[in-house]
């Protein structure tokens, strides 16, 4: 373990070696990784081809002219990674808007001179195969991921047991509807393990499918479903960028006419920390969602840090 030097080039894989014990062995990370509180001081590895900074429109902008003219949207400091030396590095082949490609990964492990990496990468789309990673990583690493891994499950199954054992399984009122917004302008339902996160909180999700990408969502489309629940969780966004782009949607005429909102049940969320990262911390983001569901059986602790009331 001693000899391990890990680079992560993605949070949610930075938060799964931390969970399994190995932050000590962390030597690198991305330029999004900030979790837990000892990771911002490692060397930074990896950098965006684009200004983050802005709306989400501009960003989307951004972001799709740099792929229309078949460029990457981040860059590997190989200089960074020569001096590092690591012996793994960690990455991703979900989503090339979310972080470095594994092709360009591995050709920057090509080009290093004084050390080998052995690359993992991860590719999940549902909480299965979130395991099936932390099982991964940790074979790869040589640790035995079966505690963190139950330790993770236990928390899901109490969640599960508590909304069995009420009574909003055993009335005649249905479970609410829920849209999950992962982007705002333009507006994108969330996908890949939203939907089931909501379905285990005790929800309905519209739009975004179990296992599948996150869709593009129209206004009209939106506004036909009329949902019980709406929840903002911009991919990167924390919650006070969170809230003030979805100050956005406002401005549509039949904002005030959806169910959510003369209800008072549209929620910002601190969609960076926890629902974007397919890691450890989606437990922590299904209990979020528990608490929005259900507020009359879950107090977790989640409330103004890992989600607010829009209003």
């Amino acid at each position: 373990m001693n000899q391990l030097r890990i680079v992560s080039l993605i949070p949610s894989a930075t938060e799964i070696v931390a969970a399994l014990g190995l932050t000590d062995a962390l030597v690198g990370r991305s330029h999004e990784c900030d979790y837990p509180s000892e990771i911002p001081n490692l060397p930074v590895c990896t950098q965006p081809k684009f200004n983050p900074e802005g709306s989400s429109s501009e960003i989307h902008n951004r972001v799709t002219q740099l792929l229309q003219n078949a460029l990457s949207v981040y860059k590997v400091e190989i200089d960074i990674l020569e001096k590092l030396q690591p012996t793994h590095i960690i990455t991703q082949a979900q989503c090339e808007v979310c972080a470095c490609s594994l092709a360009e990964v591995e050709q920057a492990a090509r080009a290093l001179v004084n050390s080998q990496p052995q690359i993992i990468s991860l590719q999940p789309n549902m909480l299965a195969e979130i395991w099936t990673d932390i099982e991964r990583v940790a074979a790869a690493l040589g640790v035995d991921a079966k505690s963190t891994i139950a330790l993770l499950q236990s928390r899901i199954a109490a969640v599960t047991s508590k909304i069995a054992a009420s009574s909003i399984l055993n009335t005649k009122e249905r479970l609410p509807t829920v849209a999950c917004i992962e982007w705002i302008e333009p507006l994108m339902a969330a996908g890949n393990w939203i939907p089931e996160l909501v379905a285990t909180a005790g929800g309905i999700s519209l739009f975004g499918i179990v296992g599948e990408h996150s869709p593009w969502l129209k206004w009209e489309s939106l506004v036909a479903a009329n949902p019980d629940v709406i929840i903002f969780m911009p991919c990167g966004f924390d919650l006070n960028r969170t809230r003030s782009e979805a100050m956005q949607i406002t401005q549509y005429a039949e904002w005030q006419d959806l169910q959510a909102v003369k209800t008072g049940k549209v929620y910002i969320t601190d969609g960076n920390s926890y629902f974007n990262r397919p890691g450890p911390r989606l437990v922590d983001s299904l209990e979020i969602l528990a608490e929005i569901l259900h507020p009359e059986i879950f107090d977790l602790g989640f409330g103004e840090k890992g989600w607010q009331r829009f209003s």
